[in-house]
This record gives structure tokens, C-alpha cells and sequence, in this order.
């Protein structure tokens, strides 16, 4: 599986921004989909997961109510929509691909994922 992640760009507080993350290689719809992020200076963290269906996800505390992740199997896709963006959401947003779906926190382990892509540049000015 290769993960190519694009629509990073600079907002502005308040704004919003629609991260995609295009797969392809072996089948997608199979794959457990999760976003993280690396702010500089700090350690990777978990944004939010999708499972292969596309009926269950689960969110960081920090992003929940204002970040959504939803996929489309036929396109090989994977979305982040991001709202009411924070300064604190300025890192770089790299989408994975893992071969289950694990309930709750469990699914936030980046050692859950197989497959990374190579992250996209999120800039929040204030």
C-alpha cells in the first residue's frame, strides 16, 4: 500500500482545511485508515481513525467535535476535514493504513499501522 497525502496548506484561526490521502496498491477498502500529526519540537500523536467500512471512528480528545474523517472505497480515499482550527493544529498530518480495526484508545497506537504516508504541512496563523 502507498499513501500519498496532499491539501495541507497556511490558514488562518477559525478556518477550515480538507487534508485527502489518495491510496493505492493492494485493496483499500480492506484497510483500517488513521491520521496523526507531528507538531516541531514533539512526538507524533494520534489524530483520529476510520474503519474499513467507514461506520465507526474514534477521535483524539483535542480534535473531537471539530475534526471529521470520512473515506470513499470506490476513490482509494481517505479525508480529514478540519474546523475551527487552532494554532495548535499547525504540525505535519500524515494518514496510515492498518490491517484492523481496534476499539477505543487501541486504535490510536501508530504501532497499529503498516502503512504511512509521506505528511502534509497543516500551518494555523493566529
Amino acid at each position: 500500500v502507498q499513501l500519498q497525502a496532499s491539501g495541507g496548506g497556511l490558514v488562518q484561526a477559525g478556518d477550515s482545511l480538507r487534508l485527502s490521502c489518495v491510496a493505492s496498491g493492494r485493496t483499500f477498502s480492506s484497510w483500517t485508515m488513521g491520521w496523526f500529526r507531528q507538531a516541531p519540537g514533539k512526538d507524533r500523536e494520534f489524530v483520529g481513525a476510520i474503519n474499513w467500512s467507514g461506520d465507526s471512528t474514534f477521535y483524539a480528545d483535542s480534535v473531537k467535535d471539530r475534526f471529521t474523517i470520512s473515506r470513499d472505497n470506490a476513490e482509494s480515499t481517505v479525508y480529514l476535514q478540519m474546523n475551527s482550527l487552532k494554532p495548535e493544529d499547525t504540525a505535519v498530518y500524515y494518514c496510515a493504513a492498518a490491517r484492523s480495526w481496534y476499539l477505543g484508545r487501541d486504535i490510536g497506537g501508530s504501532y497499529r499501522y503498516d502503512y504511512w504516508g509521506q505528511g502534509t504541512l497543516v500551518t494555523v496563523s493566529s
